[in-house]
């Protein structure tokens, strides 16, 4: 989408305001299935905590996805959306037996990445299938924060501890239909990744009736010019490869298996927010803007970066700002930015914004939460209104104290 258009988009709808083009999404989507062309069996599951508006949903039932949940109120949207119950998998991690029960109750593929719970729930449901999270003890992203594979995390079922996995299956006679893995987020080295893959088809080769194999996502996606991305079409051609030659091996066509959500929807999102304030110190120029970590927390609890630049002005002279928000607390979205000369009132537009962005907003200083525009075939949706007061009140309730 081109300035004008997104500039026309918050005098439509006010701001702060997210927009995400459906045919960046679409374009992702399909990118990942010709990479993976030559597999005979192929499902994405877009994952929903990356961007969990229905109408994201909707969009991706409409490109026949599937979805990777993680709550059962995801499970529940995803039906709402009207996702078949075979198409969702339910991914917890840390919740109660009740949640995963209720979600069992409810059809989904369950997916369990620990012992206890999978030897409770095999004691249960043995007729149940149930996928197995494995830790294969990579970390194929480079950050820390974000990266899941690695010995200390708290995700998934070590791989040295697959032969509890196989006493637990064989004292409960439950059934394993699936092996899973997510080794984290920004995935750069593929040969690192293909490792990973290795340590898993290694452990599928013990489950003698798996329907599918999934190698979750990660996939990093470039966030400023000249930045390193996944190279999915490398990906796609090396990984295709030994996963036809371990389904020949294990003498049973399965379903290769993918839960991508940055790689299908970050690109797609701006987030647009007005300038309030350009105040001059002594050594900084900042640009302060309607919005905070309230709206966008990943600069702040990752370090991420999001490419700032100011549609009011794009052509205008480039100078040095640090673009700050209106928390009343340290909400630095980016530091000593070169861009276009900012006036108060110009709009500034942060890009990357379709994943991990509003799902993690709140209502922090008592602040509305944006409103959400979904552009599809030319056409702005609203597909989120921006919050008013009565939204903030809508739960609390008031005591009378005298």
């Amino acid at each position: 989408m081109n300035n004008q258009v997104l500039l026309s988009l918050t005098e439509k709808y006010g701001s702060p305001l997210y927009v995400y083009d459906a045919d960046k999404i679409t374009s992702q989507y399909n990118r990942l299935i010709d990479a993976f062309s030559s597999v005979n069996s192929l499902k994405l599951n877009y994952a929903v905590k990356a961007n969990s508006n229905i109408s994201i949903l909707k969009l991706f039932k409409k490109l026949n996805s599937g979805i990777d949940t993680v709550s059962i109120q995801e499970v529940q949207l995803g039906l709402k959306a009207g996702f078949n119950p075979e198409d969702i998998i339910f991914t917890p991690n840390g919740v109660s037996l009740h949640e995963i029960e209720t979600a069992a109750q409810l059809g989904v593929q369950i997916n369990i990445d620990n012992l206890s719970i999978l030897e409770q729930f095999g004691n249960h449901f043995p007729t149940i299938p149930v996928c197995v999270r494995i830790n294969p003890h990579i970390m194929a992203g480079g950050n820390s924060k974000i990266s899941v594979g690695h010995i200390d995390s708290k995700f998934g079922i070590s791989i040295h501890q697959a032969p509890h996995i196989m006493r637990v299956v064989e004292n409960t006679a439950m059934q394993i239909n699936g092996i899973h893995m997510h080794t984290g987020s920004d995935i750069l080295d593929i040969d690192t990744f293909l490792r990973a893959t290795e340590i898993l088809f290694n452990t599928a080769k013990e489950f003698k009736n798996l329907d599918f194999i999934d190698l979750g996502s990660g996939f990093k996606v470039p966030y400023k010019e000249g930045d390193i991305s996944t190279n999915i079409e490398e990906l796609g051609e090396k990984l295709s490869v030994e996963f036809n030659e371990f389904c020949k091996d294990y003498g049973k066509e399965l379903t290769l298996m993918f839960e991508p959500g940055k790689f299908l929807v970050s690109e797609a999102g701006s987030f647009l927010a007005h300038v309030n304030v350009v105040k001059q110190t002594t050594s900084t120029v900042f640009a302060s803007v309607d919005s905070g970590f309230n709206h966008l927390a990943r600069p702040m609890m990752y370090d991420s970066y999001h490419h700032i630049h100011n549609i009011s002005n794009p052509n205008g002279r480039e100078r040095y700002y640090s673009v700050v928000g209106y928390i009343c607390e340290t909400d630095t979205f980016g530091s000593n930015r070169r861009i276009s000369e900012i006036s108060e009132g110009d709009v500034l537009c942060f890009n990357n914004a379709g994943a991990y962005c509003f799902s993690m907003s709140s209502n922090y200083n008592s602040r509305f939460k944006p409103a959400e525009v979904l552009f599809y075939n030319g056409n702005d949706y609203l597909i989120r209104k921006q919050e008013t007061f009565d939204d903030l009140l809508h739960n609390q309730i008031a005591v009378d104290l005298e």
